[in-house]
């Protein structure tokens, strides 16, 4: 389904609550995330605009940056907003340390490419 939002605006949204996090982060170990409730309350609120950015991609989330794992994605979105109280530090952690980078590179990817005036191909 075709989104009423502006790509370039939502890809700029996962690239910029990326980096907001990767600052949150920065020099830390899991056991200093976890200790640091500021830290954590941030990343989860940076996590939750990069879902609902991803949401408002709609379709055009897997022609602009195949090959991300949508469902995961998705599925992180509605735990942290339903399930906030089940997730763990390690998910949390391995989240924004590993998996998050790697969709912000696409996004940025994405957004470059937009911003050039070419659409990425989607999946043949």
């Amino acid at each position: 389904m075709p989104s009423k939002h502006n790509p370039a605006d939502s890809l700029a949204d996962v690239v910029e609550n990326a980096e907001r996090i990767e600052g949150y982060i920065a020099g830390m170990e899991q056991s200093d995330f976890d200790r640091n409730g500021l830290v954590r309350d941030g990343a989860e609120r940076c996590l939750e605009r990069v879902r609902e950015a991803i949401y408002r991609l709609g379709d055009e989330a897997e022609t602009l940056m195949p090959g991300q794992p949508w469902r995961q994605i998705r599925g992180m979105g509605n735990r942290l907003r339903h399930a906030y109280d089940r997730i763990t530090i390690d998910v949390l952690w391995s989240t924004v340390r590993y998996d998050l980078p790697e969709l912000a590179i696409a996004a940025g990817q994405a957004l470059a490419t937009l911003e050039g005036g070419d659409r990425p191909e989607g999946p043949a």
